[in-house]
């Protein structure tokens, strides 16, 4: 029964000590620190560029076009972030927040005062319709093991992310 414990409790602490060092993502950026702007252009199930050379701690200021016909995200995120984000927008399109080609803003607001992951305003996410543009400021600070990617459901599933290199 102890050997069970221990053994359980090591793999608990290495798995956390393993996820921690994962969660590292940087953080939200200042205006007045960006060091460079890159435009992104989401289409239906893909990013351009589809890849991106960051330096360790620059700022970048992401200018986000959706240029698809479909309601698309953009993401920084790690991939086991990305995976525990997207039952939640599945949950945005369960309740009708999210359609195919749209938002609806009204009942976004009114389900945020439910559920506050229900209103998506998280500093590393935009969420667009077609046609929409928005800026996005990151600093790559401490950031290890990124992509950019659209939680959708089923955008990830089909390819839409953008791998991040961080030199």
């Amino acid at each position: 029964m102890i050997k069970n414990f221990l053994i359980v409790t090591v793999l608990l602490f290495s798995f956390n000590a393993y996820a921690d060092k994962n969660m590292k993502i940087g953080k939200e950026g200042k205006l007045n620190e960006v060091d460079r702007t890159i435009k992104v252009i989401m289409y239906d199930n893909y990013y351009e560029p589809k890849s991106l050379n960051i330096k360790a701690g620059e700022t970048i200021n992401f200018e986000v076009v959706n240029a698809g016909v479909l309601v698309h995200e953009f993401n920084i995120a790690n991939s086991m972030m990305h995976k525990k984000h997207q039952p939640e927008m599945k949950k945005m399109f369960d309740l009708g927040i999210l359609k195919v080609t749209s938002i609806d803003k009204e009942k976004m607001k009114k389900m945020a005062k439910i559920d506050k992951a229900m209103a998506h305003s998280h500093s590393n996410s935009v969420l667009l319709q077609p046609g929409e543009k928005a800026n996005l400021i990151w600093k790559f600070d401490n950031a290890i093991n990124i992509e950019i990617a659209c939680n959708i459901p089923g955008h990830y599933q089909a390819g839409m992310i953008a791998t991040v290199d961080i030199n």
